[in-house]
């Protein structure tokens, strides 16, 4: 099967013609290989498409139920997992920190808050002594080992993107609040309640319906920026290559920062619940609890990204028209192109995943091209 033959799968309502000439044009015209797109508007699913590839060799086809590594995406599953605990009542985005997690204080950190953790303030955007892998992925004891380092600028006076660090952090400071991991939780009180084919890595036996993650040559963290010392932490120590995502040993962490997985079709539907006039029995947190973790908390050029960003509580607020024209949509966005946020506005949400990726931090044309064509329709 040709480039110029790729089937797509999937359903699209025909007003929304110009998404579907949008994803095809991205598997023809933009070096797709395998990818996945979905939208919600009002409610309810209008555009569910699928295409391509799920490996390098272009054997096996984009299923239906194929699902990838969405880096970086994943942190706004993350943010909502928090924002959760807030609707409950079992903790503030005010709190100290150290109020659940007292070694946490060490080296002058005790005043920085949950809210501050998840917006990238707490000057621990990586570690300052050298570490591997191994380290990174050592759960508990990689977070302790970030628990008790100073910070590496004054917390609450930047943002510097905490870019795999805020994962280590969250799920230990999330366990220590609700008693479970953030891996744990998202099975429990995301994924089986509302029937999402969401998680934070992948089980073993689900190997199969995984994307191969590809990446050009020498892509890797390391090359995204490594001038200041938040870079350095955050990106370089260690050094991330993108095919890690395809290995047994990422996909075992418990890392809500960057190893969840799924596809299109549930992150479009989680965004799609946490809008303000949602269903409130899909509603995973209330609409107060969401307001507050979508409201900017710091705003400027971030430290390690060094792109103006706008943070709320875990969630990427949308400025310079990354998610759309509207300021008030919210979400994430991955290493490599995947993306899934909310447009509280235009009452609309979308996700898309893909296995090819690409070294362009904003500006992608594939994304870029999905979301005009989505505002165009609307």
């Amino acid at each position: 099967m040709s480039v110029l033959e790729i089937e797509i799968g999937g359903v699209c309502a025909p007003q929304y013609g110009a998404v579907k000439d949008a994803f095809a044009a991205n598997l023809r015209d933009r070096d797709e290989v395998g990818a996945a797109f979905s939208l919600w508007v009002g409610g309810e699913p209008v555009v569910d498409l699928w295409g391509g590839w799920k490996d390098a060799a272009r054997t096996r086809p984009w299923a239906r139920d194929t699902v990838a590594n969405v880096w970086s995406t994943t942190k706004g599953i993350n943010a909502a997992c928090f924002a959760m605990l807030v609707s409950r009542g079992q903790v503030s985005y005010d709190d100290p920190v150290a109020r659940y997690w007292p070694d946490f204080a060490a080296a002058g950190k005790g005043a920085i808050t949950v809210g501050t953790l998840l917006s990238h303030q707490a000057g621990l955007s990586g570690f300052t002594d050298p570490a591997t892998m191994d380290d990174l992925l050592a759960g508990e004891a990689a977070a302790g080992r970030l628990a008790t380092q100073a910070p590496i600028w004054e917390p609450g006076t930047a943002s510097g993107y905490h870019a795999i660090s805020v994962g280590v952090l969250a799920t230990a400071l999330f366990a220590r609040i609700e008693g479970r991991s953030i891996r744990q939780f998202v099975a429990e009180e995301i994924a089986a309640p509302y029937g999402l084919d969401l998680a934070i890595g992948l089980a073993a036996d689900q190997a199969d319906r995984a994307a191969e993650m590809l990446a050009p040559p020498g892509m890797g963290s390391s090359s995204i920026g490594a001038l200041n010392p938040a870079q350095v932490a955050a990106l370089t120590n260690p050094s991330l290559d993108p095919r890690v995502a395809n290995t047994a040993a990422w996909r075992a962490a418990d890392l809500p920062s960057a190893n969840g997985h799924g596809h299109a079709r549930a992150l479009a539907a989680f965004y799609a619940a946490l809008l303000p006039d949602a269903d409130p029995a899909r509603r995973p947190a209330s609409p107060a609890a969401i307001a507050q973790a979508t409201a900017p908390r710091i705003e400027g050029v971030d430290l390690v990204l060094g792109l103006f960003a706008r943070w709320g509580a875990g969630f990427l607020v949308n400025s310079e028209e990354l998610y759309g024209p509207n300021p008030e949509a919210f979400g994430h966005s991955g290493w490599g192109g995947s993306f899934a946020f909310a447009d509280p506005k235009a009452d609309l949400a979308m996700g898309y995943v893909m296995n090819r990726m690409s070294d362009q931090l904003r500006g992608d044309p594939r994304a870029m091209a999905l979301i005009e064509a989505v505002y165009r329709s609307v």
